[in-house]
């Protein structure tokens, strides 16, 4: 699965395009996952908006899953599901969810990212990095040091969510992500695509960097 770019995908924060139009300029953009994100949906709406969010994601070679609910991600068909700290607990995600699935798990703390990456997840999504508007509840931010110390502490790739904008980008992969999510950085971009294009920019450059020189340049 490819983390570097990690789109939320939200109703709630889409502004006056369709949801749609907006997830499939960001895919052109270069978006290398989209999570279907619809806390305030029923099921049945969920189901329609999800049919079409997975239809142009693999349209795009891009990975489609589905927030808080292995059961829509079942009906789905989905690669995945993301789950946090009031949802369905990790080990009964990945129970329903065996393998290849992809299973996300939220973790703000050193405890339980290791306690999620024990019961079977794939990648973990920490936040918030920053202080967000996308997720009221979301807690007080981490800041870059605990991020850090979260990122190192697991052997399974991280995600910085929360508050991450084209500036603060390369600061979180510096940090040890392996990639960023984000909501309104791409959504709430007059233009998507190139909102999508300047952020996978940044967060590449950043990787390159943190790689260093290939070995033969050393």
């Amino acid at each position: 699965m490819d983390l570097r770019l990690y789109l939320v995908a939200d109703p709630e924060f889409n502004g006056q395009r369709p949801l749609l139009e907006k997830v499939a300029a960001a895919l052109q953009g270069g978006v290398t996952a989209v999570q279907l994100r619809a806390k305030r949906a029923t099921p049945r709406e969920i189901l329609s908006l999800g049919e079409e969010v997975r239809r142009v994601a693999r349209g795009m070679n891009a990975a489609f899953l589905v927030n808080d609910r292995p059961d829509l991600a079942l009906a789905l068909e989905a690669d995945g599901v993301h789950v946090g700290p009031d949802d369905l607990p990790s080990p009964e995600a990945r129970r329903l969810l065996p393998r290849p699935a992809i299973l996300g798990v939220s973790a703000s703390s050193v405890r339980e990212a290791k306690e999620a990456e024990e019961s079977g997840a794939d990648y973990l999504g920490v936040g918030p990095v920053f202080t967000t508007m996308t997720k009221p509840d979301a807690g007080e931010p981490l800041g870059l040091s605990s991020f850090s110390e979260i990122a190192s502490a697991v052997g399974i790739p991280v995600v910085g969510i929360g508050g991450i904008t084209l500036e603060n980008s390369a600061s979180v992969i510096e940090a040890g992500a392996a990639g960023v999510a984000t909501v309104s950085a791409i959504l709430g971009a007059e233009d998507p695509e190139q909102a999508a294009r300047a952020l996978l920019r940044r967060v590449e450059q950043a990787l390159v960097r943190r790689a260093g020189p290939p070995p033969n340049d050393r």
